[in-house]
């Protein structure tokens, strides 16, 4: 697979099989994506890969809250600005409306809009996952650094044959996590990634993107 098709094929995907993902072909993805871009090289990502009884163990945390209506842990960043303006909270309305409108979801059905969202606590059914964390004392270049490492991930999962879903969602649940993992407590739980091989029977809507002369000026003298 080449870079172009790795790029065009990623997206998050909502629906995995329990086929098992080798240790060895992590560990791969994972020694080449070090060699992601980063400021002065000071690398400043913290990965937790899961598989096996530790996931099963996430998992269960996050659906027993869930199931007693637990509230969200104290956000550790802001996800999104309160308010988000032109153009982008249009991208963010019609990304819902593509997602839930797939799985038969009307925007005014809220409770099954949140039934769907449940399925991120449970990893979409993968059988592997990723839980990235940085350092709270680190900056917004820093985080601009952990996203490239994530999307390098990404792109090498695609070429081994494997699909991802990035998710905030599991900031929400950051306790949870960090009672499995113990990550030193200087560290915040940036996302989680799903990680295994897609499940194609499950419907999806692949969401467009901005226009290319939406983002993307040419200063060229012509």
């Amino acid at each position: 697979m080449d870079v172009y098709e790795a790029v065009t094929s990623r997206r998050a995907v909502r629906g995995f099989t329990d086929r098992h993902v080798p240790r060895e072909t992590l560990e791969r993805v994972l020694s080449a994506a070090a060699w992601s871009p980063s400021g002065s090289n000071i690398q400043p990502w913290h990965a937790y890969v899961l598989t096996g009884g530790p996931l099963a163990e996430v998992k269960k945390r996050a659906g027993e809250r869930l199931a007693a209506g637990d509230p969200w842990d104290e956000p550790e960043y802001e996800q999104y600005p309160p308010a988000l303006k032109s153009p982008y909270h249009e991208r963010q309305f019609a990304f819902g409306e593509q997602r839930y409108g797939a799985l038969g979801i009307s925007h005014e059905d809220l409770t099954a809009r949140q039934r769907a969202a449940s399925a991120n606590w449970d990893c979409f059914g993968a059988p592997a996952a990723l839980f990235c964390y940085i350092d709270r004392d680190m900056g917004s270049p820093q985080w601009a650094d952990v996203g490239m490492y994530l999307q390098t991930v990404m792109l090498l999962l695609r070429a081994e044959g494997l699909h991802s879903c990035p998710q905030m969602s599991w900031a929400k649940f950051h306790r949870s996590v960090a009672e499995v993992v113990s990550p030193p407590g200087e560290l915040i739980l940036f996302c989680g990634m799903s990680i295994g091989f897609e499940d194609v029977t499950v419907n999806y809507a692949r969401t467009g993107r901005a226009p290319l002369d939406e983002t993307v000026m040419f200063v060229d003298g012509h």
